[in-house]
């Protein structure tokens, strides 16, 4: 049956959906292709680490992964090594032979997949003859200009030339950078079975971006218009003509299967939710005292933060925080900032001796760590030295008396000297500036957005504002000299993560402070909100706030988030222990186990059906009965 598409999606006119009538299934190959293969760039390379394990558990020798070679990539992550299967070694000694550099090795990763990575740069002299062939197939022309389309037809064109050497093959394809190698395959007819996944559509990240109303002009976009003034046009088309050509289209979540209806015009055949290794994140019963040793170390960054104006009680101070790529909107920074400008005149106006210390951890262009913030922690350690040397004097002076049997004299067991030195520590914490917002010198100080939306709302981390705000442009590294922590101890020191995002097709972020037990808020316009809306009964008693920014204003939006962040704050120590241990309860829902779980037989069917059958063989399609849903 021919594939109806419109001339923009530059469709393969009318190629049919299978060749033959049966399904081959033995010795069958899975193959699953990606930018991100080794190659970490975004949220794509979390999905195929973490479901890597269950996929080798249940394909064994026939999982391979395709992707860009990267010299450094492949050095520290892959052990080279044959490949175990003839036709692979044999597609490749063809490539190398013609001049074109192929590397087969294990990923260093649980589960040691098998990885084919092709070096882009060998190839590139063939860019000119494979743009021709991409035009011959679909109409599709990629301008020189655009490096990263380029090397997306390279490693499509490479991926084509070894699956034609093969057969009984299913190919899993991420993205539109995968596109390019699913189209040259199925233009030529080889004998496979394909699959696409998009994780966000790409005009869709690009409106967004742009601050549009998304949701509600779906249906309005003038499609090819918007895509050529942006300069995408080649990309969408190559992006849509892998979704019309794939055997089955999969998404990630219910709002980006409404989101691709709109942009790519196919819905979805299988939602295939993001889930995570919880094996890795899995601390049992010790979570809540990871909590309290991680907080530790973020109350003492805080305490040299704020030295000269720690004037609040950091056992009562809140750490909340947000992070990830720097889309200011998308990612929904604009109505957290104004959240807490509410909030903090919430806990004003009530007297509440609960602080909130909000962190931004975004990567921004800075050019060094600011001298400040620098200052605070050098200050603090000092601080720290000179009670540690006071203590040791008075320890050993009580010692000494105790020894002699007196009780010894309070006036007189520290020096003048002591109490010199104490004194100078004391008025080294003196400070005449407020402690900074932000921890980096930012290139672009006055243009920054969450800077600039800082200086509107006014929260300068001053003394009487109940709610304090740290911009760390920078992710979190433990060889850092200022805040010495990985992401993953930072999240479990932190009592709330803040995703009020806007576009965010599925959302990793929450999903790792559900698995690490912390509490997190996330919006109805993300995936992960969506899948934890339609399972489990009641989200927030479990500590997953849900923003409704699908149907409501924003300013409805930002009262909401300021609503939950305010319950929050008004929950006891207890209170809010128990609620970790209900959050951590949610992990086995965001496991690979469910969400990746496989059929086991592989039915030999008429292959016209493979469109809805496809995702029962090893791939992430989830059915009804494979999710627990979580009642209260």
């Amino acid at each position: 049956m021919p594939l109806s598409r419109s001339l923009s999606m530059s469709s393969l006119s009318g190629l049919p959906l299978w060749e033959e009538d049966d399904l081959p299934v033995e010795n069958l190959l899975l193959f699953e292709v990606a930018w991100e293969v080794t190659n970490k760039v975004g949220g794509i390379y979390t999905v195929i680490q973490t479901k890597a394990k269950i996929t080798v558990d249940e394909w064994g020798e026939n999982f391979f992964m395709m992707g860009p070679y990267y010299e450094h990539n492949f050095k520290t992550q892959v052990e080279q090594c044959d490949p175990p299967i003839a036709a692979i070694k044999v597609a490749m000694d063809s490539l190398i032979n013609s001049g074109c550099q192929v590397y087969f090795g294990r990923w260093l990763i649980e589960g040691s997949p098998y990885v084919i990575l092709f070096d882009i740069g060998s190839a590139a002299w063939n860019l000119d003859r494979w743009k021709g062939d991409l035009w011959d197939a679909c109409s599709i022309g990629l301008p020189y200009h655009d490096r990263e389309a380029n090397d997306s037809l390279i490693l499509g064109s490479l991926i084509a030339c070894v699956f034609s050497r093969g057969r009984n093959i299913i190919a899993h394809f991420h993205e539109w950078q995968a596109g390019a190698g699913l189209v040259l395959s199925r233009s030529r007819k080889l004998p496979m079975a394909t699959v696409f996944t998009t994780h966000a559509t790409l005009l869709g990240r690009y409106l967004c971006a742009g601050n549009v109303d998304f949701y509600n002009n779906l249906d309005k976009f003038n499609l090819d218009k918007e895509a050529g003034e942006r300069q995408i046009y080649h990309r969408c088309c190559l992006e849509r003509a892998a979704v019309h050509c794939a055997h089955v289209f999969t998404t990630v979540s219910q709002i980006t299967a409404v989101e691709a209806n709109h942009m790519l015009h196919r819905n979805p055949d299988v939602v295939t939710p993001n889930g995570l290794n919880v094996k890795k994140f899995s601390a049992m019963h010790e979570f809540q005292n990871l909590h309290s040793t991680n907080k530790t170390q973020i109350q003492e960054f805080v305490r040299g933060h704020f030295y000269g104006h720690l004037d609040f009680n950091l056992e009562k101070t809140l750490f909340f925080f947000i992070a990830g790529r720097y889309e200011f909107s998308n990612k929904g920074a604009d109505i957290f900032l104004e959240s807490l400008s509410r909030l903090n005149y919430l806990l004003r106006v009530h007297k509440s001796d609960v602080t909130v210390v909000a962190f931004f951890i975004m990567p921004a262009k800075t050019n060094n760590f600011n001298v400040e913030t620098l200052k605070g922690q050098a200050v603090r350690k000092q601080l720290w030295d000179t009670a540690q040397f006071a203590k040791e004097k008075f320890g050993k002076r009580l010692y000494e008396a105790l020894l002699r049997g007196e009780i010894p004299d309070m006036n007189k067991i520290l020096d003048r000297d002591d109490f010199t030195i104490m004194k100078r520590a004391i008025f080294a914490t003196q400070r005449h500036t407020l402690p900074p917002v932000t921890t980096h010198n930012m290139l672009d100080d006055s243009t920054d957005q969450i800077l600039a939306n800082v200086r509107r709302i006014g929260l300068f981390n001053s003394r009487n504002d109940r709610v304090k705000i740290i911009f760390h442009p920078e992710f979190l590294s433990s060889t850092s000299p200022l805040l010495p922590m990985d992401y993953e101890e930072f999240v479990r020191g932190c009592h709330l993560g803040v995703f009020p995002s806007y576009y965010e097709p599925w959302g990793y972020t929450p999903g790792e402070c559900t698995v690490m037990g912390i509490p997190s808020v996330t919006t109805n316009l993300s995936g992960f909100g969506c899948f934890m809306e339609e399972h489990v009964s009641d989200p927030a008693a479990y500590g997953i706030y849900i923003v409704d920014r699908r149907f409501r204003s924003a300013d409805e939006s930002c009262n909401q988030l300021t609503k939950f962040l305010f319950s929050f704050c008004q929950q006891s120590r207890r209170q809010r222990i128990i609620q970790r241990n209900r959050t951590e309860r949610l992990s086995d829902l965001l496991d690979w186990r469910y969400l990746g779980r496989v059929s086991r037989s592989l039915p030999d069917r008429d292959c016209t059906l493979c469109r809805n059958d496809i995702s029962q063989m090893g791939l992430r399609g989830v059915r009804p009965s494979t999710v627990p849903t979580v009642k209260t």
